[in-house]
Order: structure tokens, then sequence, then C-alpha cells
């Protein structure tokens, strides 16, 4: 996890301020990562005792970019043999979705 904040930080200029994370996340590990890389970690939490849907906003959007990438069919198996290739693909499927979305919304 500290790994992880740290690139973060580096790949955005440490623009990054708030992170979400899901319960599986809590604990000081992952909260001292936060704090070491300057951002501030909020746990999103589901509702304990509720039987109907509730929609968590912020769980909504991680789980909305992660269904988008699904459209992707390289991304749909693990065929490539280095992380960094993975990685890559990842980026190129983010970037083909701002485009689009810059592009539709301009005009």
């Amino acid at each position: 996890m500290a790994t992880l904040a740290q690139q973060v930080q580096q790949a955005t200029g440490g623009a990054i301020e708030l992170a979400y994370a899901e319960q599986g996340d809590t604990g000081s590990p992952a909260a001292l990562a936060a704090q070491q890389a300057w951002i501030q970690l909020e746990i999103v939490k589901h509702h304990e005792g509720k039987r109907e849907f509730l929609l968590l906003p912020e769980r909504w959007v991680v789980e909305r970019a992660i269904g988008w990438l699904g459209h992707f069919r390289r991304l749909a198996r693990d065929y490539e043999r280095l992380s960094t290739t993975l990685a890559a693909w990842h980026w190129l499927a983010f970037l083909t979705l701002v485009l689009r979305k810059m592009v539709f919304e301009s005009t």
C-alpha cells in the first residue's frame, strides 16, 4: 500500500489529496501509508442492518470505472507476462474513455 501511494503521488505530481477505500483496507498500515504520502484516506462503509439497496456514491464511481474497463477485451483476461505491459494497457483504456468523454461533452 505504501509503494502504491508513493507511486500515485509521483505520477500525479502530488495532486491527490483524498482517496476512498473499502472496509477491507481499514487498519493502521493503510492509514500510515496514506499519511506518509499526504493523502487523506476515507473508508466507505456499508450501512449495517439495511436490507434494501443503498447507493454509496464513492463506491459507485470506482465500480463504474472498473465496469468501463470491461469493455476492453484485452483487459478481460491476463494475457500479459509483464505487469508494466498490463499497466500500460490500463492507461490506454482510461485515456480512451477520458478522451471519448471530452469529445462528446464538448459537442
